[in-house]
């Protein structure tokens, strides 16, 4: 852990605070830019500067969103690193939102390990078609899910986070039509929207939303935070956020503030309220049926 107060973090000079994310990333193996942000009460601009210069320097490695230690962590790409944080909670919001997924749908699957979750839980469901740009559940879906058409967007691969992106996968995009979005986020601010880290990533997420008629955004609690490089989505994009929890009522307070239309759906709850699957029909006809946007519980 950081080896100073936060009270004396503010007060240190830029190259104490390199000096100490250095420290800080080979400690922990890995480290998000929000993480810096918080500690030493800078801009996300001023940490990933930071970051550019240590790398550049030998010092560590930047990945999406952060960085990671070059001396314990250089053989082990960045979807594995997140893959064991907030499992449960991805587990539960997965499940949640599978349940919004019909026989015959064609989904888009955004990257990440949220999604990556979703897939997992759609073991059992018959005659859905996949497109993603994520190579992991791709991999996935091919060996779990038999009965499920699996399309893998061309393009480049961004090394060490195996996803697709680019000009290519942009153009694949535009020539299909699908019936759902599952959607991840970097973070989820309430003025900024849902933003990313590479503007790479941030166009194919565009993509995705133009070319499907119902979107589902899944994030956990830890999402809510410093916006990330480039928004890619508003509120009332989606018609349904789904959360493990919304930490402080950001999310459901923003969404009565934008006045959007956008259901938020809370997968930690021991009630269950709202609406089922088949009212779900997509943005043409309205979120999630005709009665209003609001929190539900699954």
């Amino acid at each position: 852990m950081w080896k100073t107060s936060t009270k004396e973090a503010l007060r240190i000079s830029a190259d104490e605070r390199r000096a100490m994310i250095v420290e800080e990333v080979n400690d922990r193996s890995s480290l998000q830019v929000s993480d810096i942000c918080d500690r030493f009460g800078i801009s996300a601009v001023t940490a990933r500067a930071d970051l550019a210069q240590l790398e550049r320097a030998g010092k560590l490695r930047r990945t999406h969103g952060g960085a990671v230690s070059i001396t314990r962590s250089i053989s082990v790409s960045y979807p594995d690193q997140r893959m064991n944080l907030n499992v449960e909670a991805k587990r539960a919001i997965a499940a949640a939102a599978q349940r919004f997924i019909d026989e015959g749908d064609s989904l888009f699957i955004d990257s990440g390990t949220t999604t990556l979750e979703f897939v997992r839980a759609l073991q059992g469901t018959s005659h859905i078609t996949i497109v993603t740009n994520d190579l992991s559940i791709a991999s996935f879906a091919d060996a779990n899910l038999p009965h499920a058409d699996i399309m893998v967007l061309g393009g480049a691969l961004r090394k060490s986070h195996r996803y697709i992106t680019g000009p290519i996968a942009s153009g694949i995009l535009d020539s299909l039509s699908l019936d759902k979005a599952i959607m991840g986020t970097e973070s989820f601010d309430a003025r900024q929207g849902f933003s990313t880290e590479f503007m790479g990533n941030a166009e194919i997420k565009r993509g995705m939303l133009r070319h499907s008629k119902t979107h589902i955004m899944l994030m956990d609690a830890s999402k809510v935070r410093q916006p990330s490089f480039m928004s890619f989505a508003s509120l009332d994009d989606f018609d349904a956020i789904v959360m493990d929890e919304d930490p402080g009522g950001t999310v459901g307070a923003a969404i009565e503030a934008a006045h959007a239309s956008t259901r938020l759906i809370l997968s930690r709850s021991s009630r269950q309220v709202g609406h089922g699957k088949n009212e779900l029909v997509g943005r043409s006809a309205g979120p999630w049926g005709a009665s209003p946007a609001g929190t539900h519980f699954a």
